[in-house]
């Protein structure tokens, strides 16, 4: 069943991507959600259309990746997003969000895998490479902001991202082992201690080690049955 991603979904493809996908994931979990609509005729040559647009403003020669460089240089992107206190984000912001912001601000049209770097889950100051052009490399401020807020100085957001990891470290030794950590576990019979009988006969029968000399066992010398001697004859 085919379907247009209307956000990013791990696994499956990027905001405005037409992909296959089984009919149940696809009615049971992508469209429910608002992750992806129908891929029909008119959406498809709609989408083509603004690819082709957008597509009218690449660089083509290394002239004009150079010239898109020097603007993405100069260029400042800022996203407000609702984040916790500790300035993880509720969401993240994807390299489909950074691309139709630099074709919203800008009117530039760079390929979303060619930005290098990963989602953005935490507020902060960044610096996005773009790989513009063969051998044309360009790196643009990126502004991740608190909704309703602004950005800590790098000091405080330092302290945050280490209380996070400080909460997360203590949760976790609170839940015990990690799922899939390897765990070993004693029998019963390792952990119970032995009772007297069982002690008794280990020892009893306990082997003497190869390296410890076996002593000899002393035997008294052997006795003679004792015969009865016959009376003397009385005459």
């Amino acid at each position: 069943m085919e379907v247009i991603l209307l956000k990013d979904v791990e696994k499956v493809g990027l905001r405005g991507d037409v992909v296959n996908v089984a009919r149940g994931y696809a009615r049971n979990f992508l469209l429910p959600r608002n992750l992806a609509e129908l891929a029909t005729e008119g959406r498809v040559a709609e989408l083509k259309r603004v690819d082709e647009q957008r597509a009218r403003n690449e660089a083509r020669t290394t002239e004009q990746a150079q010239e898109i460089a020097d603007v993405l240089g100069k260029t400042v992107l800022t996203f407000n997003v609702k984040s916790g206190p500790t300035g993880a984000l509720f969401g993240s912001v994807t390299t489909t969000d950074i691309a139709d912001e630099l074709w919203r601000t800008r009117k530039i049209r760079v390929d979303r895998k060619k930005i290098e770097t990963d989602s953005l889950k935490r507020i902060g100051r960044y610096a996005v490479a773009i790989q513009v052009f063969e051998g044309v490399t360009a790196e643009v401020k990126t502004l991740v902001v608190p909704e309703g807020g602004e950005l800590p100085p790098e000091e405080e957001l330092a302290a945050m991202e280490a209380a996070e990891a400080a909460e997360a470290a203590a949760a976790a030794a609170e839940s015990g082992p990690a799922p899939g950590a390897e765990v070993e576990y004693l029998d019963e019979a390792e952990t119970s201690a032995p009772t007297a009988a069982e002690a008794a006969e280990a020892t009893e029968f306990e082997l003497p080690s190869a390296q410890a000399p076996i002593e000899p066992i002393e035997q008294d010398a052997p006795t003679e049955p004792a015969v009865d001697e016959p009376e003397p004859e009385q005459q």
